[in-house]
This record gives C-alpha cells, sequence and structure tokens, in this order.
C-alpha cells in the first residue's frame, strides 16, 4: 500500500478545522501531518489546547492529539510537513485571509479552503464535485497568472448552498430550465461556529437575519452553475434567487424550502423525482472515498426531511429532499436537507481535496 500524503489544517483548533481532523482520522489516501493556528496556541500541543473544548463526542485522535501546533500566519512552517493545506482559518478580514492563503500557494502549497475570501476571485474555482468539476481547469491559470509552479487556490461554497443546488444543477442537467426561485433557509447554530450564537439569543427564538448569508445564497449559485473562459470563472446568467436566511435552534443540518419557476419546458413531479433518484456526479463515477454513493436522497414521507433524522446519510455526505409539491406561486416546491459542517464544510473540502487528487493537482 502506498504511504497517505501528508495533509495540514489551517485553523484546526477551530469548529471546522476539529471536524477536519475528526473526518479524516482514518481517509485512505491523507494523513494530517500539519496543525497550524493563531499565535497564542503556537508551540502548544494539540490535545492540551482543545481538550477542554473538543466538539465532536470522541476522543481527540491520538496521531494527532500530540502534533505542535505552528502559528498559521507563518506558512514557512508549513514546508517539509505536508503537501497540502485544509484552511479553516479566521482573521480579522477576507483580505487577511486572501493573502494568506496566496502566501501558502506561492511556497508550492495547495491550500483548499472552506474559507470565503476567494470565492469571487475570478480565477479560483468554488467545487461541489459532482456539479462543476471542470472548473478546476482553471487553476492551471490562475497558477500561471501568478508565477506559482505546484500552489494553487481552490475554494468551496457557502454552506447554506449545499441543500438545494445539487436538486437545481440536476434538473438543469435534464434540459429544465430554472428561471426564479425563492429559498427559505433554517440554518443550524453550528454555522457560527464555535462558540457561536449565545444560548440566549437561540433558546425559544429564531433569528431571521446570519450577516452576508442572504447575498452568498443569491449570488454564489452563479458562479458555481457558470462557465470556464480564457483561464476565468464567468457566472451563469441565472436562475434569479431570492433568499431569506434564518439561524435557528438545531445543532446540525441546514433546512431549505425552496419554490421555483421554470422555463417554457416544465417536468412532471414524477420525472422530478427519476432526475433526482438518478443523478450521479464525477465522484461516484470515480469511486472517491468520501463521496455518497447517491447525491440526491428522496424522502417520501409527509414530514422529512429532519436535520436529527436525516443529516447524516451516507456520511454526512448527501442532500435530502422532500415534501415535493406544485406551487401556486411558481412551479414547484420541496424542502432540501444537507448537514453543514459535513457536506457544508469539512466533508465538501474532503471530497474536494480527493477530486483535484484524482486530476493531478495534489500529488
Amino acid at each position: 500500500m502506498s504511504k497517505k500524503i501528508p495533509v495540514g489544517i489551517l485553523g484546526a483548533t477551530g469548529a471546522v478545522g476539529q471536524n477536519y481532523i475528526y473526518l479524516l482520522q482514518n481517509h485512505p489516501w491523507f494523513e494530517v501531518t500539519y496543525v497550524a493556528a493563531s499565535p497564542r496556541s503556537a508551540g502548544k500541543a494539540y490535545r492540551d489546547v482543545v481538550q477542554t473544548r473538543w466538539l465532536l463526542g470522541a476522543n481527540i485522535p491520538e496521531a494527532v492529539a500530540d502534533l505542535v501546533i505552528e502559528d498559521a500566519n507563518n506558512p514557512d512552517t508549513a514546508i517539509g510537513k505536508c503537501r497540502f493545506v485544509f484552511s479553516a482559518i479566521e482573521l480579522e478580514s477576507k483580505d487577511a485571509i486572501r493573502d494568506l492563503e496566496n502566501a501558502y500557494a506561492e511556497r508550492g502549497i495547495p491550500v483548499v479552503s472552506n474559507a470565503s475570501a476567494h470565492r469571487w476571485t475570478d480565477n479560483v474555482p468554488v467545487i461541489i464535485p459532482e456539479i462543476n468539476p471542470e472548473h478546476i481547469a482553471v487553476i492551471d491559470a490562475q497558477k500561471k497568472a501568478h508565477g506559482w509552479d505546484t500552489g494553487f487556490v481552490a475554494v468551496k461554497p457557502n454552506c447554506s448552498v449545499q441543500s438545494y443546488v445539487a436538486p437545481l444543477w440536476a434538473l438543469m442537467k435534464a434540459g429544465y430550465e430554472i428561471k426564479r426561485m425563492i429559498v427559505t433557509t433554517m440554518q443550524a447554530v453550528s454555522g457560527a461556529g464555535y462558540p457561536g450564537v449565545p444560548s440566549l439569543d437561540m433558546i425559544d427564538n429564531v433569528v431571521p437575519f446570519i450577516g452576508g448569508e442572504e447575498e452568498k445564497s443569491e449570488q454564489e449559485p452563479l458562479k458555481i452553475f457558470g462557465s470556464v473562459v480564457d483561464g476565468k470563472i464567468v457566472n451563469a446568467d441565472g436562475p434569479i434567487v431570492a433568499a431569506h436566511c434564518n439561524r435557528v435552534a438545531v445543532i446540525n443540518g441546514h433546512t431549505a424550502c425552496v419554490s421555483l419557476e421554470f422555463g417554457e419546458k416544465k417536468p412532471s413531479l414524477e420525472e422530478i423525482e427519476r432526475i433526482w433518484t438518478e443523478f450521479r456526479g464525477l465522484p461516484q463515477e470515480l469511486d472517491l472515498p468520501f463521496a455518497p454513493r447517491q447525491p440526491i436522497i428522496v424522502r417520501h414521507e409527509q414530514n422529512r426531511p429532519q436535520p436529527r433524522r436525516d443529516r447524516d446519510e451516507d456520511k454526512g455526505m448527501a442532500v435530502s429532499v422532500g415534501r415535493l409539491r406544485k406551487c401556486p406561486v411558481f412551479d414547484i416546491r420541496f424542502v432540501g436537507l444537507s448537514h453543514n459542517t459535513v457536506r457544508g464544510a469539512a466533508g465538501g473540502g474532503i471530497l474536494n481535496a480527493e477530486l483535484l487528487k484524482s486530476k493531478g493537482y495534489i500529488s
């Protein structure tokens, strides 16, 4: 058996960083050998920093527990210790995150990022592997523009869009134009990180505002559905999205209530269900380790999907849909659900890295 690829985690002590470490502990391709966080954690054993705030209901993986945390702001410390990094870093500004991720790439270290800082950089792909794997081709232009050899930056989209873009794409791929849609998200508190939203703001309450979420929900799908043209990603013209984003008292699992309008060609409910059930993408063809066997799972119960019952489907990487029915305003409506800290965060990043490895961008 060949040796696993050594990987690093930037922001390893935070909620998303912990999820990376937890999910990677038995990965067949990757092994965590480098952890980095803020200067106040640097020089300490990982175990000593996170043991009182480990979030995952299990012991800290022994292979990582005694690793010494490095200062994430000093990318030179990663040289020779890992082949690429997962970025879950949080800094004072997007510009600071963008500059730091570029600094790792400049040193020949690919960056697979969860941060939003690079999502609107036109030569950085925003990847959902079942939808737009061809966007990784823009990495070649990105490397050329910067004069980078082996380093690059690739990102995953916002966690909330994961609960509905795959069902949309499956219909679009089948030839049905989606003109307009309204989506109302009910987003779990874990999406705010740790310690996140104060308990007295969430118990017996719904918070109808999450900073920047509605803009991300309305704009990021257009880049995901876009095309690579002359070394840049050009956004799709549609669909037009109106989003209402709410924080609810659920630990994990983002729910989306979607109403959408088709173009002239309109599928029946039976055809939509068939398309969703049969949908597969490149990760399933390649049998990537973190790929769900069935990316979209259709529920027929009247009251599903539900976060507690459905968020963990297929390693937490599947999107569950249900309540498919006619819409009196648009054409159809449905409910989508995805696990925001797995598919929407660390698991989605791992699947992106698997795709990049399978295509030769990570070796």
